[in-house]
């Protein structure tokens, strides 16, 4: 269990890293600003997966971080209103663009099986990604003009 942990940190900790590089160019965050929340983003992950895993049953690890919580960002809980504080300095977005990125990954199986598909598989998900992206722009603008909101 301890070799978990030590592994969930250091996973953790590269995330959070990653994390805060991406709040501080895409939303200027500076991350000193933006640390104290994702320590404690980081903190409710860490004890999501050791209740996972400790834990009767056979309920996954991302049901107990997300009850986890949404019980500290609680009103009546102690403490809550500085939890949500210093997590709204964390941007969703950079936190779901990493995460998207290595689930990309992790479809492949593994760094070295990306590896071996090549320059050209990156050149055909790049295209993939921007089309998807101006797909979803330009349906995004027709229905905004339809409804008259832009």
């Amino acid at each position: 269990m301890i070799k978990n942990i030590q592994e969930w940190l250091l996973l953790l900790g590269i995330y959070g890293g990653v994390v805060l590089i991406g709040n501080w160019i895409g939303y200027d965050v500076m991350p000193v600003g933006a640390v104290p929340g994702m320590l404690i983003l980081i903190g409710i992950c860490l004890i999501g997966l050791i209740l996972g895993k400790v834990m009767p049953g056979d309920i996954p690890s991302v049901a107990y971080v997300a009850i986890i919580g949404v019980l500290f960002s609680m009103p009546w809980i102690p403490g809550s209103d500085l939890v949500v504080s210093f997590t709204n300095e964390v941007n969703l977005l950079a936190i779901t663009t990493p995460i998207l990125a290595y689930a990309g990954i992790a479809i492949g199986r593994s760094w070295t099986d990306f590896v071996k598909l090549g320059w050209r598989s990156i050149v055909v998900a790049m295209c993939v990604m921007v089309g998807t992206f101006l797909g979803s722009a330009l349906i995004a603008e027709v229905i905004l003009r339809m409804q008259g909101i832009i």
